[in-house]
């Protein structure tokens, strides 16, 4: 199988990448024209594509599949609004962008995989959150909805769409899950503000194998929560993760004090409350490879 991947560099699409090339499949990393002359070895081979215009390299014709990972990423650095002009530009233009190129081609791939959050959701509290719940109304809410809006337009072209709403991806190698072990490692971890804030997550290795399976099952097909059976509150998420890395979890975060760190990212990254359950993925029968924290936590924090 072909599978075009944007975003192939980052977190998930290098850890996919792997996994595509090692089951035998072919995988073309779409990548600037500019960088794509100047990439080290990695796995697949580059694409050049210009996602201002959607131009895309004769190489990409002849895909199966396409995922779409492309997208600035969230936590790094203040909601200023050219800041959050780029997270809007670097999601929802860039998938208008690789729709456009989808729809010039001949012979389309089958299946359109496309990023997205469960930040759609908004701050829910503990409301039990399915893919047919409603969307949220702040920013990060908003984003999601017009990236998701984007992706959809290829159902148009005949194209199967699966739009991949991730939870807190937990990974040794990058994403959150550093972050989070910083303040336990300098001693100085605990719950933020009072806790009781729902975290829906999941391990890498998990959003891999789901991954595969939206493109290799047809009948998987629109929202997809991305997120493991067990969410937690952060009260017993910081419990576990303090536990895990054997340091104790004595130091609560201030809401006041998190919002003048961080601003309105304080409240969408953090205090947010999303509890979601990962019901498309329970009625195609998905096995989770770690589906509860302790597990999953003993099994990231084990790689070097």
């Amino acid at each position: 199988m072909k599978v075009l991947v944007t975003g192939a560099s980052g977190l998930v699409g290098t850890a996919l990448g792997s996994a595509l090339a090692r089951a035998g499949h072919t995988v073309c990393r779409l990548v600037r024209a500019e960088s794509a002359a100047s990439e080290g070895p990695k796995e697949g081979f580059a694409v050049a594509w210009n996602p201002a215009t959607g131009e895309l390299g004769g190489a990409g014709v002849g895909a199966d599949a396409v995922v779409n990972l492309a997208g600035a990423s969230i936590a790094d650095g203040r909601w200023t609004a050219g800041r959050k002009a780029l997270l809007r530009s670097s999601r929802v233009d860039t998938t208008r962008a690789l729709v456009g190129a989808l729809a010039k081609m001949n012979a389309r791939p089958s299946v359109l995989v496309s990023a997205s959050a469960i930040g759609i959701y908004g701050n829910r509290g503990g409301e039990m959150l399915t893919e047919e719940s409603a969307a949220g109304s702040d920013f990060l809410a908003g984003l999601a909805r017009e990236w998701e809006a984007e992706a959809r337009k290829a159902e148009a072209l005949g194209i199967r769409v699966v739009l991949a709403r991730f939870g807190i991806i937990l990974a040794r190698e990058g994403g959150a899950l550093p972050k989070m072990m910083l303040p336990f490692k300098l001693g100085a971890g605990g719950k933020l503000s009072s806790g009781l804030q729902w975290m829906s997550w999941v391990t890498l290795e998990d959003v891999v194998g789901v991954l595969r399976l939206a493109i290799e099952n047809a009948s998987l097909r629109g929202a997809v929560n991305i997120v493991s059976p067990q969410p937690l509150q952060n009260a017993e998420f910081t419990y576990v993760l303090a536990k895990a890395m054997h340091r104790p979890a004595l130091f609560p975060a201030p809401a006041f004090a998190l919002r003048l760190a961080l601003g309105e990212m304080a409240d969408a990254l953090l205090l947010s409350s999303q509890r979601v359950a990962p019901g498309a993925l329970e009625k195609v029968g998905y096995l989770f490879l770690h589906a509860d924290l302790n597990s999953a936590l003993t099994a990231v924090l084990a790689k070097s």
